[in-house]
Parts: structure tokens; C-alpha cells; sequence
């Protein structure tokens, strides 16, 4: 038994195919039966469910999902939009007062709160400059980029100041792009 599983981005539909794909092979019969889903929100998934079968004979699989029968098509990539550097620059800004204030609450930095600031700032803006393309772009790789990279310098806290960037990265980031962007989904 196998399942595929693709995402892409489709309008809303069921679809399925009204016959499973049949074909033979050393082992036997495969027997595949494509099935998608297409999310409202445009995400498409398929799913592709293939057994091989103990006899040379194709077995029968009942399908009734609808009646209005659609085969599946290649699933669509979607684009996220490019970053804009300007909202890039006014994020960063809010993440740097953010992350100083959590800083200097912890007695653990000492005199490393600029350092530790510094390269965590540096490595958000990067981030937001080249990656960050709206909702569903923001990615957990820089913040452990983040610990790591306090932590090679010898520096304390790597991993305190990486969590409390990521949390602020999760609660703000892609509602200050909605914002930004006009988006009110």
C-alpha cells in the first residue's frame, strides 16, 4: 500500500477519477485510485492510493463520492508574493524594541544585550529582506540561526533570546503584513 499525497492551489472541488488506473507488473496488478480535495482557501490536496493486488485480475473499488465526476489535473503552484523591503525595515524596527525589552529583563546577558540584539536582528532582517513573502512564509530556520549563532560567539542566552524572537515572529509578523498589505484575510 502506498499514499502520495501533492498540495498545490485549485478552486474548491471534489474531484475523482470514475475507474482506478490499472496496471501490471512483475508482482502483479497495481491498482491506483486518484482522489483531491481542494480547500476554500485554495490549497488542492491529492491523494493517490495504490495496493498491488494478489491477482492477476484488477479487484473492483466501489467510489461513490459524487456523481459530477472530475478526473484530476496537474496541482498548481502557488506563488507567495516577493518580499518588500520596506515593510522588512519597519518590522525590524518593532522586532528590535521588542526583543531589547526581553533582553534587559533577563540578567543572564549582562553586558552582551547589544551583541546578542545585534546579531539577532541582523539575521531577522536578512530573513525578512529574501524570505518573508507574507502568511505561510515565515520560517522557524532563522531563529535557530538566531541560538546558534549567539551561542558560537560564546555569548549567553542563545536560546532564550531565539525563543522570545520567535514568539514575537508568530504573533506579529504575518498580522503586520495583512496590515501592510491591505489583506484582510
Amino acid at each position: 500500500m502506498a499514499w502520495t499525497w501533492r498540495i498545490g492551489v485549485a478552486p474548491t472541488t471534489i474531484s475523482y477519477s470514475s475507474f482506478p488506473f490499472v496496471s501490471s507488473s512483475s508482482s502483479g496488478i497495481l491498482v491506483s485510485v486518484p482522489l483531491a480535495y481542494s480547500r476554500p482557501s485554495g490549497i488542492r490536496v491529492e491523494c493517490s492510493y495504490s495496493y498491488p493486488s494478489s491477482s492477476r485480475r484488477a479487484q473492483s473499488i466501489p467510489l461513490s463520492l459524487s456523481s459530477s465526476a472530475k478526473h484530476i489535473c496537474k496541482a498548481t503552484e502557488y506563488k507567495f508574493p516577493d518580499p518588500i523591503p520596506e515593510f522588512a525595515v519597519a518590522e525590524v524596527e518593532k522586532f528590535r524594541t521588542h526583543l531589547r525589552k526581553k533582553l534587559e529583563k533577563k540578567d543572564i546577558y549582562g553586558d552582551s544585550v547589544e551583541e546578542v540584539l545585534r546579531i539577532c536582528t541582523e539575521i531577522f532582517n536578512d530573513f525578512l529582506h529574501t524570505h518573508y513573502g507574507g502568511p505561510g512564509t515565515l520560517l522557524v530556520l532563522p531563529f535557530i540561526e538566531m541560538a546558534d549563532a549567539v551561542n558560537e560567539r560564546g555569548l549567553p542566552g542563545g536560546p532564550q533570546a531565539a525563543r522570545a524572537a520567535v514568539k514575537w515572529a508568530q504573533k506579529y509578523v504575518d498580522k503586520d503584513w495583512k496590515d501592510w498589505t491591505g489583506d484582510s484575510d
